[in-house]
């Protein structure tokens, strides 16, 4: 499967739009009749509740992956918070309502200022939400390309303070924290008992990643672990998705340090079959999809990608998108002994496939 062009996502856009229309249409005459019998029977703070259940939050909302899944959010029908830890921020979301590239109505957006770091100013932000989404989108504070040692440790810490967070908002009932592919795919290869398989089981090496200075993959790795505890600590419904490198419209601009911090160690990930992307809205929708789940049989983690670089060509396809050489992806990795694995995303494709049937039948 190809990157999806921007033709191609507005498309899929449009026909999602399509379908929630149709499903929706018949669906909100019976609950009109509902609606009212609840109100004149005085149940006006199951109203409320209801209300309360379409109000998300979600961190980072003005990155790539933030923006995409705010926007999904909004088609389906939620109200969105967005947490923003800057004046910088707000003004880039006047320019994307602006512009065209949030889909707002009405007063189904609002912004908050609080950082990653203050754990109260967390807990403000998300009381009146039901759920969380963690895009986890950082950028290095010193200004510099890439992504260092000392960003892992304070993605960590922000993780641990989102979800410290999330147990105290009294509101909040669900989250959802966005890992990554490189959480499952580091491995060492000298250990024989090692499975030619990566799916949702599979944790890469945390001790692998140091000595190859694998920091965006340590990061993503200890946040993640981080995540999980506090979740079994505080008794917090979590999933989590790990998607692979995440592409788009201009995704090498939108998107630079994250993907070029992604790609350290491209090579070996290409030679061994481990190297896989995905579209930035379909990863949007995986996260709603998991988020409408986890009340029935969402659970755990899911790897989203859509696709695996095999071959020259499309080694080469990517590396034109983002203006680097081949050699780059493709490139003999000194020392390196390939060992082909095989990646499985089953467990979301399947949850995927199950809710899609289930809008078909609903329509």
């Amino acid at each position: 499967m190809g990157i999806v062009s921007a033709e191609e996502t507005e498309k899929m856009e449009i026909q999602e739009l399509r379908r929630m229309l149709v499903a929706c249409a018949g669906v909100h005459r019976r609950k009109d009749d509902e609606h009212f019998k609840a109100m004149r029977n005085g149940l006006a703070a199951q109203a409320i509740d209801d209300v309360e259940d379409h109000l998300i939050c979600v961190t980072s909302g003005v990155s790539f992956l933030g923006l995409a899944v705010v926007n999904r959010l909004l088609l389906r029908g939620y109200s969105v918070r967005i947490i923003v830890d800057n004046q910088e921020d707000r003004e880039k979301l006047r320019e994307m309502k602006s512009s065209g590239q949030m889909r707002t109505c009405s007063n189904d957006v609002s912004v908050v200022t609080a950082k990653l770091m203050e754990v109260e100013e967390l807990v403000e932000a998300f009381e009146g939400c039901r759920g969380v989404f963690h895009t986890s989108a950082f950028t290095d504070p010193a200004g510099l390309s890439g992504y260092s040692k000392s960003m892992a440790e304070i993605e960590v810490k922000a993780t641990e303070n989102v979800m410290k967070a999330c147990a105290r908002a009294s509101s909040v009932r669900k989250c959802v924290f966005t890992s990554s592919l490189l959480a499952c795919i580091w491995g060492d290869a000298a250990l024989q008992d090692l499975s030619p398989v990566v799916n949702h089981d599979s944790w890469s090496d945390e001790s692998l990643c140091i000595n190859k200075k694998l920091w965006y993959a340590l990061g993503k790795l200890r946040s993640e672990k981080a995540a999980w505890k506090m979740a079994d600590e505080k008794g917090l419904k979590l999933t989590t998705i790990c998607p692979g490198l995440i592409t788009g419209p201009d995704f090498i601009h939108r998107n630079p340090t994250a993907t070029i911090a992604y790609l350290k160690g491209a090579q070996e990930m290409y030679a061994d079959g481990l190297l896989a992307t995905v579209d930035v809205m379909r990863l949007a929708e995986a996260h709603l999809c998991v988020y409408e789940a986890m009340n029935k049989t969402a659970f755990g983690r899911y790897l989203c990608f859509d696709r695996v670089i095999a071959g020259e060509n499309e080694a080469e396809y990517l590396a034109r998108e983002m203006g680097i050489p081949a050699t780059k992806i493709c490139g003999n990795a000194d020392g390196h002994i390939p060992r082909p694995f095989d990646l499985s995303n089953k467990k979301l494709t399947t949850l995927m496939s199950r809710t899609l049937r289930s809008c078909y039948y609903q329509s």
